[in-house]
């Protein structure tokens, strides 16, 4: 296991700089996205992009994201593939895919032929290319794949899990309140933690997404462990979303203090 940084926790820094906090503060890997309001790696050269990120000893551990990919109809894959290959071209590990979140295809039955139906198309463009597509579902009510069951059966069945894995975020895990953890199947856990006691379950959003400390109300620590102690050693990639995180002049200090709380709870539960 390792840390990493997603962009979007720090979206105010350029990408050389981005990447300098992620190495200063410890990480081993970076989350890169394409929805920051301007263009991807700030109109670098995908290639070069992803060797400033390797010079530094920094993995790049997934492009994030293709987003709305379970209402894609499969005409609208070459956005896909474009995506795709700037992911191969900076040498990203994997893909992440979210789901629709305006409440349209949520009834059972409907979302599951949508699932089955984006992987089917999907899937041939993650063989071509060798890359690996995570799967990521929204804990948010009006989102069309809350349940990582749903997806790990899909997965299953059309006996894809070679080329397709999910995203266990910490913050949808405890919204959507599924007990059960899928470490054989997950490639990247996602974390946050949400520090205000006030907020009721259906209350909390993005906004509410800080570093994990020690008032953290979504049990990230234990989900973590739960995962561990299931054998995922893969990366813990820092989400954050409030303001707070974003805009702070002492994101630096909170990454470090929070990455030592999470890392100290895990020697704990080792010991």
């Amino acid at each position: 296991m390792f840390f990493s940084l997603n962009q979007v926790t720090a979206p105010q820094l350029g990408f050389v700089e981005f990447l300098e906090l992620a190495k200063r503060v410890g990480c081993d890997g970076v989350e890169l996205r394409n929805d920051l309001n301007r263009s991807l790696f700030d109109g670098i050269d995908p290639g070069e992009a992803g060797a400033m990120a390797r010079d530094l000893g920094l993995r790049v551990v997934a492009l994030n994201h293709i987003c709305a990919f379970n209402s894609w109809p499969p005409e609208q894959s070459p956005s896909a593939r474009g995506l795709l290959e700037a992911a191969v071209a900076c040498g990203a590990e994997a893909v992440s895919f979210t789901p629709r979140n305006d409440g349209i295809g949520c009834a059972n039955g409907e979302r599951q032929a949508n699932l089955r139906i984006a992987i089917k198309t999907l899937l041939p463009l993650l063989k071509e290319v060798g890359m690996i597509g995570l799967i990521e579902p929204l804990g948010f009510m009006t989102s069309s794949l809350r349940s990582k069951a749903e997806a790990v059966a899909i997965i299953d069945t059309l006996d894809a899990k070679e080329h397709l894995k999910i995203v266990h975020n910490t913050f949808h895990h405890f919204l959507d309140g599924e007990g059960e953890l899928f470490p054989d199947h997950t490639a990247l856990v996602q974390i946050s933690g949400v520090v205000n006691d006030t907020l009721t379950r259906s209350d909390m959003r993005d906004e509410h997404r800080v570093f994990v400390d020690e008032h953290d109300q979504l049990g990230t620590v234990e989900q973590i462990s739960g995962l561990v102690a299931g054998g995922y050693r893969g990366p813990l990639s820092f989400e954050c979303f409030s303001p707070d995180v974003q805009e702070s002049d002492s994101i630096e200090e909170g990454l470090k203090g929070s990455i030592e709380f999470i890392a100290s709870h895990l020697r704990a539960t080792a010991a």
